[in-house]
């Protein structure tokens, strides 16, 4: 009979459980390093649309086992955000822990291709709370992988033209 009833409960769980899933990709012309320099970041999050800051001190690369908070734009409180995995130049995976009831899990993929650097953001959500938190989230969600490759490219431009700047203010200008 326990047997019987834990089975019951079980098919119970899985047919409330929702799980979406949803990829977007960019194409950059930036290399792979200023790509990756820019995910792996934790502390400076201000090209994501959904961070506002992080507790995290600068400098700190994220490894698997990592826990720090993040406060949203949305709301003051703090989310707490579990970093899974790390191949380095590659991927980054974490979980994020808001509330009981979704399990939300991102992936930043980054990879060489023929057309310049392709840049991956994928998101996973879970739970019986997913479908819900997916209609807040999804227009914040659809902005991340563009606004990281803006980022990272917006700050080459500013490199190259203050490089360019420098050389017109030389002793060689004629």
């Amino acid at each position: 009979m326990r047997g019987w009833l834990s089975k019951f409960i079980h098919r119970k769980r899985r047919r409330f459980c929702a799980s979406l899933v949803r990829t977007y990709r960019e194409i950059s012309s930036a290399s792979v390093d200023e790509l990756w320099q820019k995910v792996v970041d934790i502390a400076d999050v201000s090209w994501h649309p959904m961070l506002k800051s992080t507790n995290v001190p600068y400098g700190l690369v994220p490894k698997p086992g990592l826990i720090y908070q993040a406060v949203t734009r949305l709301s003051p409180i703090p989310i707490r955000i579990f970093v899974e995995r790390v191949n380095p130049r590659e991927l980054l995976t974490v979980r994020v822990l808001a509330i009981p009831g979704v399990e939300e899990r991102i992936t930043y993929r980054v990879e060489s291709t023929v057309c310049g650097t392709c840049v991956s953001y994928s998101v996973t959500l879970r739970g019986w709370l997913s479908p819900l938190i997916w209609s807040f989230s999804r227009p914040y969600a659809d902005r991340v992988a563009r606004s990281l490759v803006e980022a990272v490219e917006g700050a080459t431009l500013q490199a190259v033209s203050g490089k360019r700047k420098s050389l017109k203010d030389s002793c060689f200008d004629f």
